[in-house]
């Protein structure tokens, strides 16, 4: 085993191990797929690994409400400036529509290009249960962002209004001055005990990695692919494109960070969100990643990670450009210049305030295929593969997340060169899963992090 793939004393690193679960949950999958054994495929694979499954992505969303609101106190309160954090805010909003928007477009004319479902036939197509959503208007949509009832958005589990009353929250705490630092500093400990949490559910990780991926390819194998190929293949290389290519582009015009160092670095929030295929629930990972990797201050991180989990669908948006086409092709409609426009503003603007969990892509097509007259049933043709698919763009949209976050950190100063440089900084030792003291330092607050040299 190479020496990278081990820490200092010599075991495996936490994200080696959950490469190997990754990889055997898929080698496993695809043998029991193929014997379809039936007690093993209901009890075992969907009894125990089900429920352990359920319980490793249960116990990551159940770190997110709280960890989000107190790191987000602290990232407010770190930052120290209503002004600044106006900049930041701004500049993440813009970022992450931008990237949306992009890819999107690409997607759309990769699609158009290819042409995949031309010639598709429907017969032995099961339409049934298909259902739309209707689109909400734009008005509102930005209307939601506030909360009638912040307990219940907590609750609900609603982060664009927790993220919102959060930050009204910590600006009202700035105002205060002196008499809110009683309150930030309770905020600091909570975030710091929240994180030790993260390590002990961590803990579990390469289990729960290698339940959900067993579960996923025992239950979908590959035959499902063949009837839509076409559509996986386009839908595959628009998200490569996306993550390899635009945001790679994006990186280096606007931070002149090295793209090769920072895909090593982000890898493990990637192979979280692949595993659970919930933005959400990959939040504490991708945190991480760019505070204690990349060298990212706590103070920028903490806001602008919640945030895009949130607003910041890159994947998601592609997959509904691909299947517009596809869709479109596959009943003959021609919807023009205007019809794709359509649907990138639909796709940008349902983004926003969309729930980051395993799904929701499903839920925002209907949107957008009922926007553009397309019917709501071909939405059965891409169900069987949109598990995987799932898996892939949700992959992208934190990789997005972490791009905005390290452009805007980078521009605002925020950021400690020397973390980014460093190969070893933050890595996941074995079964250690202790932060030291420098690191627990950067948890802390925007107060511990160094800026950049």
């Amino acid at each position: 085993m190479g020496a990278a793939l081990r820490d200092e004393s010599g075991k495996l690193s936490l994200t080696t191990k959950i490469m190997l679960g990754m990889g055997g949950g898929l080698v496993l999958g695809v043998i029991l797929n193929l014997m379809q054994i039936e007690f093993v495929n209901t009890h075992v694979v969907g009894g125990f690994f089900g429920m352990v499954g359920r319980m490793f992505v249960n116990a990551l969303q159940m770190l997110v409400v709280p960890l989000v609101f107190f790191s987000l106190i602290c990232g407010v309160a770190g930052i120290g400036d209503i002004r600044i954090l106006g900049r930041v805010g701004g500049k993440s909003f813009g970022l992450y529509l931008a990237t949306t928007a992009t890819a999107i477009a690409v997607a759309i004319l990769i699609a158009l290009l290819v042409g995949p479902g031309q010639g598709f036939v429907m017969d032995g197509v099961d339409t049934t249960g298909v259902t739309g959503k209707e689109a909400p208007s734009v008005w509102d949509t930005f209307a939601a962002i506030v909360p009638r009832n912040p307990v219940a958005a907590f609750s609900g589990g609603e982060m664009l209004q927790i993220i919102f009353y959060t930050i009204i929250l910590g600006v009202a705490a700035l105002m205060l001055g002196e008499r809110s630092k009683p309150f930030v500093e309770a905020c600091e400990f909570m975030n710091e005990l929240m994180m030790k949490v993260v390590q002990i559910v961590m803990a579990f990780a390469p289990i729960g990695v290698f339940c959900l991926i067993t579960k996923t390819f025992t239950e979908q194998g590959i035959g499902l692919f063949l009837p839509v190929m076409t559509y996986v293949l386009v839908l595959v290389g628009a998200l490569f494109l996306h993550l390899f290519v635009t945001l790679m582009i994006f990186l280096k015009v606007f931070s002149g960070l090295d793209p090769f160092v920072f895909m090593k670095k982000i890898r493990p929030a990637q192979i979280f969100a692949f595993s659970t295929a919930s933005s959400n629930a990959t939040i504490p990972v991708t945190l991480r990643c760019v505070t204690e990797r990349m060298g990212v201050s706590n103070a920028v991180g903490s806001f602008t990670v919640p945030f895009g989990a949130t607003i910041n669908m890159d994947g998601t948006a592609i997959m509904q450009g691909v299947a517009t086409v596809f869709l479109a092709n596959v009943y003959g409609i021609d919807l023009g210049i205007g019809g794709y426009v359509t649907v990138i503003a639909m796709a940008v603007l349902a983004s926003i305030g969309t729930a980051g969990v395993p799904g929701v892509g499903l839920v925002m097509l209907t949107m957008v295929l009922n926007q553009v007259g397309l019917p709501i049933e071909g939405i059965a043709l891409i169900l069987g593969v949109d598990r995987l698919m799932d898996m892939i763009r949700t992959a992208v949209n934190i990789t997005g997340d972490a791009v905005v976050t390290t452009i805007v950190a980078r521009t605002e100063g925020q950021m400690d060169m020397d973390t980014f440089a460093d190969p070893t900084a933050g890595e996941l030792i074995g079964d250690n899963l202790g932060i030291d003291e420098k690191a627990e330092g950067v948890l802390a607050g925007a107060a511990h992090a160094r800026p950049a040299e």
